[in-house]
């Protein structure tokens, strides 16, 4: 049995979620339109390895803030179904059973808000969900995170916190992402891979030798 961590975003799926998320909260009425440009901007500064990610989850969450716990999740399970699902790579699905039939720990871990990953975790039959986590008040969303953002070394951080001491799950990882922004999670699990990989992540995995994998919706 070994860690088996699966990157969300470009990875699993074709698209962010998070930037879909917005698009759809738009067209339903919950977020400005104006958002849509800002949030595109930031994720500009993401691609580059330049972004704070604590600013844009402040600025993404803005519409949450006031909202309850429980219509939040009502919206993000419906969202999942309806724009997620069908932008899930078939080869992610078959890597994820390959795990499930070693006994490996399946675990999706996203630098995206947990409203957003939770319902995919639960749909993908991970065993776990780790996620940048969202602040609450007497049951209702601040718009604002908590805990160690799941983004760069956070999410070993995270990982490491998850399974304090079972670090021996660490010996024979295995590691899934698209994002040169996950180096520090690739570069912790015994077996990294590339999937989909951006051009930063690409030249880094040629140069060390990774596997470079190429995952389609449509094979």
């Amino acid at each position: 049995m070994a860690l088996a961590l699966f990157d969300l975003d470009e990875t699993l799926i074709a698209g962010d979620s998070a930037s879909l998320w917005l698009e759809y909260m738009v067209a339903q009425e919950l977020a400005p339109a104006g958002m849509v440009a800002e949030e595109q901007a930031m994720m500009s500064l993401y691609h580059q390895g330049k972004m704070d990610m604590h600013q844009y989850m402040a600025f993404t969450l803005q519409p949450l803030a006031g909202r309850t716990r429980q219509w939040l999740d009502s919206l993000c399970t419906r969202f999942a179904e309806q724009v997620l699902r069908e932008r899930i790579y078939p080869e992610g699905l078959a890597r994820i059973e390959w795990h499930r039939q070693r006994g490996d720990e399946l675990v999706l871990i996203s630098a995206s808000g947990e409203h957003l990953v939770a319902p995919m975790a639960q749909m993908l039959g991970m065993d776990h969900c780790v996620a940048i986590l969202l602040d609450e008040e007497a049951g209702m969303l601040t718009g604002q995170t908590r805990g160690t953002l799941s983004f760069r070394e956070g999410k070993v951080a995270r990982i490491n916190q998850l399974f304090a001491g079972k670090e021996h799950l660490w010996q024979g990882s295995f590691g899934y992402s698209d994002s040169h922004n996950d180096l520090p999670m690739l570069q912790a699990v015994s077996h990294p891979h590339a999937v989909n990989p951006a051009p930063a992540l690409r030249q880094c995995a040629e140069e060390l030798g990774w596997p470079l994998w190429t995952w389609q919706l449509h094979p």
